[in-house]
């Protein structure tokens, strides 16, 4: 099949090259021709998954619109959420309405607070948009290691279609009907590794991590719940199979971010320093809103928040997490 992917960051590379390997055809759409051109080049993508080589077969890179899509019969949107509504826009009336699309990117809309896949069904006028999330870091999934997703829709047979689309020998998918609670557990998770990265930073252990995760979870599906997800799916890989990878992998941007911030550095100064996108950050103002907003109790993201975004110190986010009331778990 031709497939075009939009976005030409590390995911978006990585699921290129899976779908290369398994026969496709694959168009990568990136907004930079200058940067193209030199992923051209050298045939490996320096900025977003370096050390990877890129074949030359099957496999090519565009910055204009009109022609990534031209021929797709399939569409993959794979960019990261701070520009993901403005990319949809990008390309609005040039997907055709019966082209199957599937969004993979983790997050939150920064104004709406809506669901990427609502983004993306808005602005392209698609009726139903599936999804693919889970855990999935893309350095891993480039090097062929066995991986595990799920593959989401409305409609029980668009989210085959992805199963059957991106399923290999090291690429398992399984299927879902809750679109809403795989976005969220992509989403929130990001939140919560910045939470354990900060415990890591701090010099604290493996008591603290679990404790972490493990009440993370719980908020996860406290909220997903609230916005219509189904529990079991926040028990699964897109919800606590992805806060594990997120929460303990050297791959995870957030847990950096944590880490970092853990150790006394500023905020400012560590995204300042980064060239791919933490999810998390932006991401954690907009869980605390939906959170107010539904009346749910979400600590662990009240403390990233804070220290993301109010200039909390690491010590007072522990602090202020350990001295909750008591309560029953």
């Amino acid at each position: 099949m031709r497939i075009t992917i939009i976005g030409d960051g590390g995911w978006g590379t990585a699921l290129g090259l899976l779908l290369v390997t398994q026969g496709h055809t694959v168009t990568i759409w990136g907004p930079f021709e200058d940067y193209l051109t030199e992923v051209r080049a050298k045939h490996e993508n320096m900025r977003y998954l370096p050390g990877i080589p890129l074949p030359t077969e099957r496999l090519s890179w565009t910055s204009s619109a009109d022609e990534a899509v031209r021929q797709a019969d399939i569409v993959v949107l794979a960019v990261p959420s701070k520009f993901y509504s403005d990319v949809c826009l990008r390309f609005a009336r040039k997907i055709a309405p019966h082209i199957p699309v599937v969004s993979v990117t983790k997050g939150l809309c920064a104004t709406t607070h809506l669901r990427m896949s609502e983004i993306a069904e808005a602005a392209l006028g698609i009726r139903d948009v599936a999804v693919l999330s889970g855990p999935s870091h893309a350095e891993e999934v480039a090097r062929g290691l066995p991986t595990a997703v799920v593959a989401a829709a409305r409609d029980s047979q668009l989210a085959k279609v992805f199963q059957q689309l991106f399923t290999g020998p090291r690429f398992r998918v399984y299927t879902s009907t809750d679109p809403i609670g795989v976005e969220l557990g992509g989403a929130v998770k990001n939140v919560i590794a910045i939470a354990v990265g900060v415990s890591d930073g701090l010099g604290f252990g493996d008591n603290t991590r679990a404790a972490l995760i493990t009440r993370g979870l719980a908020e996860m599906t406290r909220l997903a719940c609230a916005l219509g997800a189904r529990p079991e799916t926040l028990s699964g890989l897109s919800g606590v199979g992805d806060l594990i990878v997120t929460c303990t992998s050297r791959h995870s941007r957030n847990h950096s971010v944590g880490e970092r911030l853990g150790r006394g550095e500023s905020i400012d100064a560590i995204l300042a320093s980064m060239t791919m996108v933490a999810e998390g950050v932006w991401n954690s103002k907009i869980v605390r809103a939906l959170a107010q907003e539904h009346g749910i109790d979400v600590p662990i993201t009240e403390q990233v928040y804070g220290l993301c975004h109010a200039g909390l110190d690491p010590q007072r986010a522990l602090n202020a997490l350990m001295s909750r009331d008591a309560k029953p778990e």
